[in-house]
């Protein structure tokens, strides 16, 4: 089986690159964030015709996640239960169904934007109603999973220059707890260090040839349960996929489980 995590940054832009990426890699669920589309807008079609399946939460502007899955897609969670507001709402960063053998969350934690904005303190209280909502799934035997972008990269590997971040969000004690308290749910990274080059960053600035000089971080992640790590095979971040015209400024991250 064949799980994927992917910032889009914009499913109606990259849709020809992502119709043709699960053709190509024969991805059984995809994890998709940063849609920037409504519900209406999203893709349905396209992929049913692909006989992928879609649980999307979106409402537009810059957020909305999604499932896609060829492999059922049953008990969908449709937001972060107990999720923070954010002016006024809740913003659409978080979806869970079930997908055959696994139960997944496909989140976009919220940027932080700086260490005083509001949005820092959002984010911390957006990390604390994450863990509540996934710590029985996480604990228990059923193989699952929080793929997604986390907004934040784990150790100072994790970003090419550790002393440009000093100050700034993604990097932060306070960032990095949330995220380690995450995992003292039970749940683990199944993307290791090193894979097949030293750093596998996933995220790569568009401005100042952030990627052909590999000025990039790790943020988009893929946290199991011992169940789910138990039964992975095989992972990798799909560089590829980030090059080219019309390329995401994220890469595909994927894993194959022996399930």
């Amino acid at each position: 089986m064949r799980i994927a995590t992917w910032n889009v940054n914009s499913i109606t832009a990259r849709l020809p690159r992502l119709l043709a990426w699960l053709e190509k890699t024969g991805t059984d669920v995809l994890c998709v964030q940063e849609t920037k589309c409504t519900a209406e807008q999203f893709p349905t079609e396209a992929l049913r015709e692909l006989g992928y399946e879609s649980a999307v939460n979106a409402t537009g502007r810059w957020n909305g996640v999604a499932l896609i899955s060829r492999v059922g897609l049953t008990d969908v969670t449709p937001s972060l239960p107990g999720g923070p507001d954010y002016d006024g709402a809740q913003e659409p960063r978080a979806i869970a169904a079930t997908c055959g053998p696994v139960r997944l969350w496909s989140v976009y934690v919220p940027n932080g934007r700086e260490v005083d904005h509001d949005h820092y303190a959002y984010k911390l209280a957006w990390f604390e109603a994450l863990k509540a909502a996934v710590t029985e799934d996480a604990a228990g035997s059923l193989p699952f999973a929080v793929l997604g972008d986390y907004n934040v990269a784990p150790t100072d590997d994790d970003v090419w220059d550790p002393s440009l971040f000093e100050g700034a969000t993604h990097v932060t004690p306070a960032e990095r707890a949330a995220l380690a308290a995450l995992r003292d749910t039970g749940l683990q990274d199944v993307v290791p260090r090193p894979l097949k080059y030293d750093h596998p960053f996933t995220y790569w600035d568009y401005r100042e040839l952030g990627f052909p000089k590999n000025k990039g971080m790790r943020i988009d992640l893929v946290y199991g349960n011992e169940s789910f790590a138990k039964a992975v095979s095989d992972s990798y971040v799909d560089r590829e996929e980030r090059k080219g015209k019309g390329a995401s400024d994220h890469a595909p991250v994927v894993v194959d489980l022996g399930l």
